[in-house]
């Protein structure tokens, strides 16, 4: 009887370990810094961060990858998704032996990853690359449905569903209030431990859906604090409803809490769309 392990083989083939035999205890192989797309619908999942007993991306994927090698392969990832938001750009790296090359590992991994998540690439990556730290900007986009249609169970998992008009100028107008640097402290949760609150923005614009049924917002920032997309859409969309004067957001930019921020759009709408890395700008896809 052999154990449901598999480990390297020559070539990307699959082998089995005997029973009863500890991965840990091989020698260890030479490493190479390897980076993933990865795609992900985010419904059924507590997020991307690894959790000792939900199921989350990061989970899945290194238990993947583990099965993959024979060994723990931990991965950094460019953006922390919250429960319910999706990626369909996500940048990951991470470190595998030598003998998988991109190609083999794209194949093994499009086979054993569940339906619910999908490698869109695999490649080649600077020694010491890290998905997290070298990350010089971050992409999310934000649907939002405005119609009644909304509403239907096969596009509530993946718009906010409002079913109500907005005020499209209104919209804009908040957008370009977030361009530049600013201290975003009014929209992060509380309990953050940071050494900073202040977010670089280079774009942050409402545009109207092809569709016809609503609005899509797309921000870019050198760094997003915990739920400060969601906290921004809510806020925006307030006013947008009328709820809140256009000139609220200019005086959360300088607030010292979240007190008087509107609450967070829901997970379902928002998308990590991808980063930027000059770095794997010159390297070549395999």
């Amino acid at each position: 009887m052999t154990a449901d392990l598999f480990v390297n083989a020559p070539c990307g083939l699959f082998a089995r370990l005997p029973a009863g035999v500890d991965p840990s205890s091989l020698p260890r192989m030479p490493e190479v810094s390897t980076y993933a797309i990865i795609q992900y619908n985010g419904q059924n999942l507590a997020g991307w961060q690894r959790q000792s007993a939900a199921r989350t991306g990061q989970g899945e994927l290194e238990a993947v990858l583990e099965r993959l090698t024979g060994t723990r392969v931990v991965t950094h990832a460019a953006g922390r998704t919250d429960a319910g938001v999706h990626a369909i750009g996500q940048t990951v790296s991470f470190a595998v032996p030598v003998r998988w090359n991109p190609k083999e590992l794209l194949r093994a991994l499009r086979a054993l990853l569940p339906q619910d998540m999908w490698i869109q690439r695999v490649g080649l990556a600077p020694p010491g690359f890290n998905a997290r730290r070298h990350a010089i900007a971050r992409h999310y986009r934000y649907v939002m449905g405005c119609d009644p249609a909304a509403c239907s169970p096969f596009r509530r998992p993946f718009e906010w569903a409002l079913c109500q008009e907005l005020r499209a100028r209104d919209l804009k107008r908040v957008a370009e209030m977030l361009l530049g640097e600013h201290d975003f402290r009014a929209f992060s949760i509380k309990g953050q431990d940071k050494p900073h609150y202040r977010c670089k923005i280079n774009l942050a614009e409402w545009r109207e859906r092809d569709d016809g049924r609503g609005f899509i917002f797309e921000v870019e920032a050198d760094r997003f604090l915990h739920r400060m997309v969601r906290l921004l859409v809510g806020t925006m969309v307030d006013v947008g409803r009328g709820r809140r004067p256009v000139d609220d957001v200019s005086h959360l930019l300088t607030a010292t809490d979240n007190a008087e921020t509107s609450p967070p759009a829901p997970p379902e709408g928002l998308y990590f769309v991808g980063a930027h890395y000059p770095k794997l700008d010159e390297v070549t896809d395999q």
